[in-house]
């Protein structure tokens, strides 16, 4: 009798376990595309985006190695801070060179839109706080950037539309640049397919860089998502190919 109770006991238990919902925040990842989503990460959760990056024949470089970290932070329904950084870069020209890389502080408002609306217009600034001085991929490392972002769902497909305005340097002199990107996903089972374009301009060369990127990612778990993907330059001042892999992970335990 009593082990049937037992039994009856755990079998309760089990099925009770089995019918709670699963709380895990979701991440929302920024990468492996060039365009960064308009909608934030969920109030309160740290997320990191960390990667690692390829790119091959570019006007500054024959090839470079870097990996890459993204820190996010919410810490309001509408206001997201994020640090962006390059823990360590490689690249081979004429002079071999590995160092730390570039950081960058940013924060990200939402202008229009809500957890439950269809599109989300955002903006963003964000401003170098460390300089590396190695040779980046053909649209540079800006000083400071300001972004307009679209996020939106239609006909099954996600897009994420972004225009850029950044300030460049090359020694003592500024010059800007222009900036649009649009990336295209949608879900095949539970891999995500994304395919974007982008174009900058490159004031300092009197000419534009333009690409084609593809890109695959998996959620492993509702806060774990594994990416990766390659870029092809389409134009002569665009680094020839560019290649990348990494996670987002969003902790789950919130901060308050």
């Amino acid at each position: 009798m009593w082990c049937e109770l037992l039994l009856c006991s755990l079998g309760v238990c089990g099925v009770a376990a089995a019918q709670q919902p699963d709380i895990t925040p979701e991440a929302n990842p920024g990468r492996p595309t060039v365009s960064t989503p308009a909608t934030l990460t969920p109030v309160g959760y740290l997320q990191f985006e960390t990667g690692v990056f390829g790119a091959i024949n570019s006007p500054d470089f024959s090839s470079r190695i870097n990996a890459t970290e993204v820190v996010k932070l919410t810490v309001q329904s509408r206001l997201q801070l994020l640090l962006e950084s390059e823990p360590l870069v490689h690249t081979s020209s004429e002079i071999k060179l590995t160092k730390f890389g570039d950081a960058v502080l940013g924060v990200q408002a939402v202008l229009i839109g809500a957890k439950e609306s269809p599109a989300t217009l955002s903006m963003s600034f964000l401003h170098k706080i460390r300089e590396a001085g190695a040779p980046e991929v053909d649209f540079g490392a800006p000083r400071n950037s300001a972004l307009i972002l679209l996020s939106s769902d239609a006909l099954g497909f996600h897009f994420d539309i972004n225009g850029l305005v950044n300030e460049l340097e090359e020694g003592s002199i500024r010059r800007t640049q222009i900036g649009q990107t649009l990336s295209l996903s949608h879900p095949l089972k539970r891999i995500t397919v994304s395919s974007e374009i982008w174009h900058f301009t490159q004031p300092f060369l009197n000419a534009h860089a333009v690409g084609n990127l593809w890109a695959i990612a998996y959620p492993v778990r509702k806060n774990f998502v594994v990416d990766g993907g390659f870029n092809r330059g389409l134009t002569s001042t665009s680094t020839r190919w560019e290649m990348f892999a990494g996670f987002t992970y969003l902790l789950p335990h919130k901060l308050w």
